[in-house]
């Protein structure tokens, strides 16, 4: 073997490390988000609160500082209607996912877990999905029998829905993301990647306990 191949060897294995790194690295970029998650920076103007980001990745804004939630109403997967008002007084979960997206699939079957439970406790918490990009509502309605997904989730396969909501509180290309509304309808808390059932407690349990 002649000297000069050694080097050229050496060159391959390491750009071959580079490589395996880099593909590392994006799929866990991948798992967080479908998209931007933009998870560090504040909303501006509209958005009604100084997010408070922790090291999760989970915002939170202060009891004086929130800002009323946008209407959302429409027509939900399963066919029936939703004024997500009327859950005013419960803490409301929204989660914005689509079939497509491989997060919204690994954080599926936490929230099946986590909104089952808080319903057998008779925590007053309301869970409500927010389905979008979806060509089809049989793909929405798949994913929601896969996972156990019972609580209903309103068909918003344009994004029209999360355009109603304060400039800054969400990034259209961050799916799945999760908003969590106070009892009177505010805007409490924010993530936008996925969350595991941990994270998710983390959210809705605070806010259950305030008076």
């Amino acid at each position: 073997m002649s000297p000069s191949r050694a080097p050229r060897r050496r060159r391959s294995t390491s750009g071959r490390a580079i490589l395996l790194t880099a593909v590392t690295l994006a799929s866990a970029l991948t798992l967080s988000a479908c998209g931007d998650s933009g998870s560090g920076s504040k909303p501006s103007g509209s958005a009604g609160g100084n997010y408070v980001t922790g090291p999760s990745g989970i915002s939170t804004v202060a009891k004086g500082d929130r800002a009323e939630a946008p209407g959302l109403d429409g027509e939900t997967v399963d066919g029936k209607t939703l004024d997500v008002t009327s859950l005013k007084g419960k803490v409301v979960v929204l989660n914005v996912w689509g079939s497509w997206c491989p997060p919204c699939r690994a954080e599926a079957p936490y929230f099946a877990k986590v909104s089952k439970a808080m319903a057998d406790g008779g925590k007053d918490v309301a869970f409500v999905g927010l389905n979008t990009r979806d060509n089809s509502k049989q793909n929405a309605a798949s994913f929601e029998e896969t996972y156990g997904i019972t609580y209903p989730s309103l068909y918003d396969p344009d994004g029209k829905l999360m355009l109603r909501f304060p400039k800054g509180t969400l990034n259209p290309q961050s799916i799945p993301s999760t908003i969590v509304l106070d009892k009177e309808g505010r805007i409490a808390a924010r993530t936008l990647v996925a969350v595991n059932e941990e994270q998710l407690r983390s959210m809705i349990d605070p806010l259950l306990a305030e008076k």
